[in-house]
């Protein structure tokens, strides 16, 4: 299960969406994550799966390597199914069974909702799979540079989400070595019911902090021993810039939004999408 969670983990690859410019694809992420909420349809979402496919192929990560995030939230997405499909009152009573009632709206609504959130999912894996955390930095802190007028540290809120991402992977495998040296020394993880489950983890978590404090630790030495000091004076060796790839992505976008908007006004005027 710990190995399964894919979030802030990059995978290396030569594709189009890879050599994309940072800025573009985080942009691009945004927009997607906006375009579920608009989507109301199946057929809306029908179109948003083709446009996922097409993206995942161009990418070159496979399929089998991003569904594999899923597994790590897939308690998550079936309790919100389960809510979505008992607590949704409708007109079309399918079944009623005491005091549960599975109407044929709680139904549809249940499986949007499990529809969008795998996309939200596997959408945001996209960015983090295609962008090394130093470009993913610098497009954060790019998208931050107006707020800097105002007083926001742009480049060190950037910094901090990039580490916290780039973490993750690391905890991960942290945690994964914890559990097989208590199991070794017969911890039992896999038994009893949920809450025997949870009570099996707690002695992780101390070694975990620990591990964790010392990592941060010997990070911050090591930023100090090469006398970093934030967006003071700093350049880049790769600075960004925008390529005729990049504005033909950016073109495809505006078209993919116009297409979202479209199926959402049809939705409205023939009932059956």
């Amino acid at each position: 299960m710990i190995r399964d969670i894919t979030i802030g983990q990059y995978y290396p690859a030569q594709s189009p969406i890879h050599s994309m410019d940072a800025r573009l694809k985080l942009a691009i992420t945004f927009i997607f994550i906006i375009s579920l909420f608009i989507v109301n349809s199946f057929v809306g979402y029908a179109f948003v799966i083709a446009c996922m496919g097409l993206v995942i192929k161009t990418s070159k990560v496979p399929l089998k390597f991003m569904l594999k995030g899923l597994k790590s939230i897939m308690i998550i997405i079936l309790f919100t199914v389960f809510i979505n499909l008992f607590l949704t009152k409708g007109e079309t009573v399918l079944l009623h069974v005491g005091f549960i009632t599975v109407t044929l709206e709680g139904v549809l609504l249940a499986a949007k909702m499990c529809i969008r959130l795998v996309l939200l999912i596997v959408g945001s894996s996209i960015l983090t799979l295609t962008t090394t955390p130093i470009q993913l930095t610098d497009a954060i802190e790019y998208i931050l540079k107006p707020f800097k007028k105002i007083g926001v540290p742009a480049h060190e809120i950037a910094m901090m989400m990039t580490i916290a991402l780039r973490f993750i992977p690391t905890l991960l495998d942290e945690t994964d070595k914890i559990m097989k040296a208590q199991q070794a020394r017969g911890a039992d993880f896999d038994t009893g019911n949920l809450i025997q489950k949870a009570k099996a983890l707690i002695p992780i978590l101390v070694p975990l902090f620990i591990s964790a404090f010392r990592r941060a630790e010997e990070l911050a030495m090591a930023m100090e021993a090469r006398c970093y000091h934030g967006d003071e004076h700093r350049t880049r060796m790769n600075v960004m810039k925008m390529k005729g790839s990049d504005y033909r992505a950016a073109g495809i976008t505006v078209v993919y939004v116009v297409a979202i908007f479209a199926l959402r006004f049809a939705a409205k005027a023939l009932p059956l999408i």
